[in-house]
């Protein structure tokens, strides 16, 4: 191994620290508790060295988004593809969706109410956002229904999983409520 592989390897490798370090913080005491201060000491390196990975907690943000839209998209797929039939793969789609949130707040922060620099629903969206939202599609779009764009029912469909999710976080709806929530939204929005 070359002295640059060395180097590019040890810079992906403190590159990733950085972001599951942020990730960490951010779920155990908030985006607020992520500073480039509080990470350069976790991580023990200078705060110089994270400004070369990131300019700023923003970027950092923007990681972890791209990281969490990669994890939902591959926990999406898993449950799907283990269903059986266009409904159920909607239930499964919507619980998994729900599930992801509630154990991974921060991470669903960073994707969906941050400003993490990242375009969305634009031609130079990153790639793992369109793949998490490609996931969605895979199993919404077979039960759009007739002359209802996919995309745009994928779109609706999504937005009311995170409604659910914004308002059971923020104690507006009953948390054990989730189940009949899911199925109500599946048995009304989807054409089975």
């Amino acid at each position: 191994m070359s002295v640059q592989e060395r180097k590019q390897r040890e810079r992906a490798e403190r590159e990733r620290l950085i972001v599951a370090t942020a990730r960490e913080l951010a779920e155990q005491q908030g985006w607020d508790a992520v500073t480039t201060r509080r990470l350069a000491e976790r991580i023990e390196y200078s705060q110089p060295v994270l400004y070369s990975h990131f300019r700023g907690k923003r970027e950092i943000i923007g990681a972890v988004a791209l990281e969490g839209a990669a994890e939902l998209a591959t926990a999406v797929r898993a449950a799907t593809s283990a269903a059986d039939g266009p409904r159920e793969r909607v239930v499964a789609l919507a619980r998994t969706y729900l599930d992801f949130a509630a154990r991974n707040p921060a991470v669903y922060d960073a994707l969906f109410q941050l400003d993490g620099g990242l375009p969305y629903a634009q031609e130079d969206t990153p790639e793992p956002l369109k793949d998490a939202f490609a996931a969605l599609l895979e199993s919404l779009g077979e039960v759009a229904g007739d002359g209802v764009h996919p995309g745009m029912f994928t779109e609706v469909f999504w937005a009311s999983l995170h409604g659910l999710v914004t308002l059971t976080r923020a104690g507006r709806l009953l948390p054990q409520d989730a189940a009949p929530r899911v199925e109500l939204l599946v048995d009304r929005l989807a054409v089975l």
